[in-house]
């Protein structure tokens, strides 16, 4: 599976945007909970998991979206399962460095 990587330069570090490939411009909702991942956001670069990793190294923040995708972050100590959000037929997950 495809992971699309996205990586912005803001004033206050590298943003770092991530998600499952097939869940682009999908809408998701768990209750009042509703989560679009929308391209103008996610939509980046086709990137293998060994970028991604780097990236999300390198970042301040993250949001990462899909089932791969965050899975990779859990892998990697990036993000902890208790914090992890499962929203619809997908998982969410913040990271922020402080």
């Amino acid at each position: 599976m495809t992971l699309l990587l996205n990586e912005r330069e803001t004033d206050e570090g590298l943003l770092v945007s991530v998600c499952d490939a097939d869940v682009l411009g999908e809408t998701f909702e768990n209750g009042d909970v509703s989560l679009t991942v929308d391209a103008a956001f996610y939509d980046g670069e086709a990137a293998d998991a060994e970028a991604v990793v780097a990236s999300l190294a390198r970042c301040r923040v993250a949001n990462i979206v899909g089932t791969r995708a965050v899975e990779l972050a859990l892998d990697h100590g990036f993000v902890a399962e208790e914090n992890v959000l499962d929203i619809g037929e997908t998982r969410h997950a913040q990271l922020l460095w402080l």
